[in-house]
């Protein structure tokens, strides 16, 4: 059975390959993993990539949201899980969007959170059907929901 996995979070560290690298193989269970764009410089310029030089900052941020948000979008709704991980180190308000559009959406969703942020991520906590602390025991509650 193949399930699909969206992966939200910060893309400056390598927390994405260290749950793939937690999951345990589990027989005839295939998981796909997606997640925000990963090249920030992408990112940040994919509307001038395809609209071609924008008339300042503000146009150019816009134009690579629109883009950004439909590819989030469609990869949100193909989630069989959402898991949003929110670090120490960034501002989260990208994590913060996707992993509230994933509970809007009905996507069954672990949050990853150091006990450090319980208060400003409480709401959406409680809204999520899992929170955690660690990467690794967000890899346990997936080894355990496929067990």
């Amino acid at each position: 059975m193949d399930y699909h996995i969206y992966l939200a979070g910060e893309i400056h560290s390598d927390w994405r390959d260290q749950l793939r690298a937690s999951l345990k193989e589990k027989p005839g269970i295939h998981f796909h993993f997606s997640g925000p764009q990963e090249n920030h410089d992408l990112s940040d310029a994919i509307g001038e990539h395809v609209l071609g030089e924008q008339p300042n900052a503000i146009y150019k941020d816009l134009q690579a949201s629109k883009i950004n948000n439909l590819r989030t979008e469609l990869h949100l709704k193909k989630a069989d899980l959402v898991i949003a991980l929110f670090g120490e180190k960034f501002k989260q308000w990208n994590t913060a969007t996707d992993a509230a559009t994933a509970i809007t959406l009905g996507k069954p969703t672990i949050i990853i959170r150091p006990e450090s942020l319980h208060h400003p991520l409480k709401e959406l906590s409680e809204k999520a059907n899992v929170t955690v602390d660690t990467i690794e025991q967000a890899a346990q509650v997936i080894d355990y929901i496929f067990a």
